[in-house]
């Protein structure tokens, strides 16, 4: 068992000296000759204090790895680190001198603040105070007002910038003069000067012996000064207002002459002088024309002037000429299509990646002239793959937007007779007004009407439809009401032929142009999206309706779908969502489909109408097995249509393996199907023969092939997979020769340290230092921040603590009070009642 606190504090005591046996003389003699026993004893009794308080130091928790290098080491006394009791200590104290008087003002306002001399000042002794007190009150009562250079015979010296204050040189010693005050405008100089006088006026005084002759003379006063001032002033005043009138005078000379120097200027001077009479027309001076001079002289200047503003807006209202486009060469012509081209390549690509592409970025078509041929424009259809091979427009037409009409389309005396005189005024001011209508509008009218050989004639228009003159050799009408639903496209195409479908459609759209009628707008709108459902209704029909029927009007569609994009849009998503639901395309819908591929862009990333027709038919293809004729015909058809789709962009559709592979597995299919389904897979191979899965994809196509013995497709296919086999390595590794492992030569440190960082990177070094003293700045603040926090609630408990020690006392004090006040009370009425009682 450990010795006891006791035990050890009297062992410590005794092998220290402080205590032990009684000293003799001699031993008490030499201690005394010995200096430093008392410090000696001092630093044996701190030690003892460290070492028999344990939690008063801070210590290593573990010592370092290699600190035992001797014994001399080993014995060593452990390094203090620090000491917490003395640290809380001061920092308590601390805290209690600036944080308690911060918490004790807090949330006061006002107060009183002493400014006395010593009194914030505890180094000060209250004698010191009241001395320092004293001469301050003194000193103000000796020197009055520092700022006051009159009073008082003591000379304040005035500095500016540490210099000081004086005469310049050329003044020197002069006294006060009217020359020093004039060129001097500083109030300051003129307080010196001024003390500077009396103080000579005074010296003069006292030394009133001195000769006459030896005395200055004598200076003038203030008012005199003043005066010579105000003298000085006006006279500058009068010398300025004579040169004015001087230069006035000039002035109205030199405008006397004006009419002289203009005269002279126009090479018109005149060498006798004109009298003063009124001048005559054809001499004037500023060279007017004779006849313009004489229109002038008989007329009013109110006329004049109305005449002057109605030349000024003519002049306004005159068109500047414009200069005309040279014609351009074959070669620039090329160049600009060229560029138009790419630009309309990287707006195609664009979309096809799904990035935004602004109307800003529409090409430009600057190198097509309004005035040249037709033949110049290019055809925007084989753009969007609508013109099929072998079949092109008829001669002289390059869009459906220019028909051909004859001369005689426009309606005669006999035809237009139904028709009333205001609509004939309405439609013949619509028509001939083309400067009123947009540059789009106006092109198209002036294409699509003819021109006027010998027609005195305006056509008529009968109920907001312009009436035209019936061929004698034609059995189809001139007019016709514009049919905005399907039943009435029916009701208008009952009696006409279906070869004569577009030449209908053609006269509505020219009779109900939107340049015509602000109506006409929505009409054709209306028109167009049956013109949809007409198509469908076609090619659903028994027997089938002519394809170049069905192709003529789906063209009318796609010129109108510029004007009307919204409308036509919607409809055909109407008709895919019936799709969607019946997934059962019929002859309809693959005619809409083709109509969707040929309208509209089918390489975007996505687009509101090809996106859904190409999952849908995905869709259909995935969903469907092969149970029929019908069924391997209709995924010929759609397998077609989806190739053609992923002409441009080549995305991959595995639907389409999947369900050519089935048909050609099938009982169903014919010589004439098969062979179909096999020009669809060479039409797959060249549009994904780039895919790196081109393997992968045709492969399983093979033994279908042939079991069909499609020997053709088969060899051609079996070509292209050993080309893409043949391109295809497997993963290798760089061929590069072993390089060395790096060695270096070992760098050496005098004076090594582990616990620090050898970094040779700078910068580096300086960012980790930074960062390590930012970390350590921000512990260190969020412990003192810590520490204020719990000062801050050790004394608002300690507050507390008072309050309620306060109040309970108080408390208590008013209970006995009130009790002692009962208890006489009570003996009072004790007493009253016994004597009561007695008596």
């Amino acid at each position: 068992m450990p010795p006891s606190q006791l035990k050890r504090l009297k062992a410590s005591l005794r092998e220290q000296g402080i205590t032990g046996p009684q000293k003799s003389k001699k031993q008490k003699k030499s201690q005394a000759k010995n200096t430093d026993r008392a410090a000696q004893k001092a630093s044996a009794l701190a030690s003892m204090r460290e070492s028999f308080n344990p939690f008063e130091f801070k210590h290593l928790a573990r010592p370092h790895k290699h600190d035992y290098v001797s014994t001399q080491a080993r014995n060593a006394p452990k390094t203090i680190l620090g000491k917490p009791g003395v640290s809380k200590s001061k920092g308590e104290e601390a805290r209690r001198k600036s944080l308690l008087p911060e918490m004790n003002r807090k949330h006061k306002v006002g107060g009183i603040l002493d400014r006395r001399i010593g009194e914030n000042d505890p180094t000060m002794s209250m004698e010191d105070r009241m001395m320092a007190r004293f001469e301050r009150e003194q000193q103000r009562k000796r020197s009055g007002n520092v700022f006051d250079l009159e009073d008082g015979d003591d000379e304040i010296e005035l500095t500016h910038g540490g210099q000081s204050l004086r005469f310049d040189d050329e003044i020197g010693e002069e006294d006060y003069d009217a020359a020093s005050v004039a060129g001097s405008s500083d109030d300051e100089d003129g307080f010196l000067q001024k003390k500077k006088r009396r103080r000579d006026e005074v010296d003069g005084e006292i030394d009133g012996d001195a000769p006459e002759e030896e005395q200055p003379e004598r200076k003038k006063s203030k008012a005199e000064v003043m005066k010579e001032l105000v003298a000085k002033s006006k006279f500058y005043k009068y010398e300025r207002q004579a040169q004015k009138e001087d230069d006035e005078d000039l002035r109205e000379a030199l405008d006397k002459d004006l009419n002289d120097v203009l005269t002279a200027l126009r090479a018109h001077t005149n060498k006798k002088p004109e009298p003063i009479a009124p001048k005559p027309p054809q001499a004037n001076e500023f060279g007017m024309n004779a006849d313009r001079a004489a229109l002038l002289a008989g007329i009013t200047q109110e006329d004049k002037d109305r005449e002057y503003d109605a030349r000024v807006r003519q002049l306004v209202l005159d068109q500047r000429a414009k200069p005309t486009e040279r014609t351009k060469t074959e070669e620039e012509q090329a160049k600009e299509e060229a560029v138009r081209l790419k630009e309309l390549e990287e707006k195609r690509v664009k979309r096809m990646r799904g990035e935004p592409v602004s109307d800003d970025e529409e090409p430009q078509d600057k190198g097509v002239d309004e005035d040249e041929d037709d033949e110049s424009i290019p055809d925007d259809a084989a753009e969007f793959g609508l013109k099929a091979p072998g079949q092109s427009r008829p001669q002289g037409v390059e869009d459906e937007d220019d028909f051909i009409m004859d001369d005689d389309l426009i309606a005669t005396d006999s035809e237009a007779e139904m028709s009333g005189d205001e609509s004939e005024s309405e439609a013949g001011s619509a028509i001939d007004d083309t400067m009123a209508l947009d540059d789009e509008d106006a092109d198209f009218l002036k294409h699509v009407m003819p021109e006027r050989k010998e027609q005195p004639k305006q056509p008529k228009a009968v109920n907001g439809v312009l009436t035209l003159g019936i061929e004698p050799s034609s059995k189809l009408a001139f007019t016709y009401k514009c049919p905005r639903s399907h039943e009435e496209l029916l009701t208008v195409f009952k009696d006409v032929a279906a070869n004569e479908t577009s030449t209908v459609i053609q006269r509505i759209r020219a009779l109900y142009h939107a340049g015509l009628d602000s109506d006409n707008k929505n009409k054709l709108a209306d028109f167009a999206c049956a013109l949809l459902d007409h198509v469908s209704y076609l090619s659903n029909q028994t027997p089938a309706t002519p394809l170049a029927v069905i192709e003529s009007i789906i063209r009318h569609v796609h010129s109108m779908s510029r004007s009307y994009p919204v409308q036509i849009a919607t409809k055909f998503r109407e008709h895919l969502k019936q799709l969607q639901i019946s997934n059962d395309p019929t002859p309809g819908d693959l005619a809409l489909l083709t109509a969707i591929g040929s309208i509209y862009p089918t390489s975007d990333h996505f687009h509101q109408v090809v996106t859904p027709a190409i999952t849908l038919m995905a869709r259909w293809m995935g969903l469907t097995s092969p149970t029929s004729t019908k069924d391997v015909a209709t995924g010929a058809f759609i397998g077609a249509l989806c190739l053609q789709y992923q002409r441009l962009s080549k995305r991959y559709i595995p639907e389409f393996i999947r369900y050519t592979s089935l048909c050609l597995q099938s009982e169903n299919t014919t010589p004439t199907l098969t062979s179909a389904h096999s020009k669809n897979i060479i039409a797959a191979a060249e549009t994904w023969t780039t895919s790196p899965s081109l393997l992968e994809i045709f492969t399983p196509l093979l033994a279908p092939l042939n079991h069909k013995n499609q020997t053709t497709t088969l060899q051609n296919l079996s070509a292209r997979l050993a080309l893409a086999r043949s391109k295809r390595r497997p993963l290798l590794l760089h061929s590069h020769r072993a390089l060395p492992i790096k060695t270096a030569v070992p760098k050496f440190e005098q004076g090594f340290d582990p616990n620090r960082h050898y970094d040779p990177d700078k910068e580096r070094a300086d960012g980790k230092r930074l960062q390590k003293e930012y970390k350590r700045e921000r512990k260190g603040a969020m412990r003192e921040l810590r520490k204020d926090a719990n000062f801050i609630a050790r004394e608002q408990l300690r507050e507390k603590k008072e309050k309620d020690r306060v109040y309970e006392e108080k408390y208590r004090r008013i209970v006995r009070e009130i009790q002692s006040e009962e208890g006489r009370e009570k003996n009072v009425y004790e007493r009253e009642k016994r004597r009561r009682g007695r008596g």
